[in-house]
């Protein structure tokens, strides 16, 4: 988990740049999995997707909270490839949503 990054969405490596619009706060952990990466296969279709971009999709269309709030399922293809490759339910992430959630700091408000 760790401290916020800013993720660079369409990787520099790959011809992003550094404008507002291609950034976007990424936890450390995360971010590292995304690396270069943009898309992804999608787990139920097998088919490479384009990852969630949060600068022009929302949130809630492609992801929901399970009951607990402690982990993140997709909606659509780009929500479950996104949770795939970024590794976004790992045990660290689950049981920090988990001490989250007993703080009453998560999930938020979206």
């Amino acid at each position: 988990m760790g401290q916020l990054q800013i993720d660079h969405i369409l990787p520099e490596a790959k011809g992003g740049n550094d404008d507002e619009d291609n950034l976007c706060l990424a936890c450390e952990f995360c971010n590292q999995h995304k690396w270069t990466k943009t898309d992804w296969p999608d787990p139920v279709t097998g088919k490479r997707v384009k990852l969630f971009n949060p600068r022009e999709q929302d949130w809630k269309e492609h992801f929901f909270w399970n009951k607990d709030g402690s982990e993140i399922f997709g909606l659509t293809k780009a929500g479950r490839a996104t949770i795939e490759a970024l590794r976004l339910n790992n045990p660290l992430a689950v049981t920090g949503r988990k001490n989250w959630v007993k703080a009453q700091w998560h999930p938020p408000e979206l």
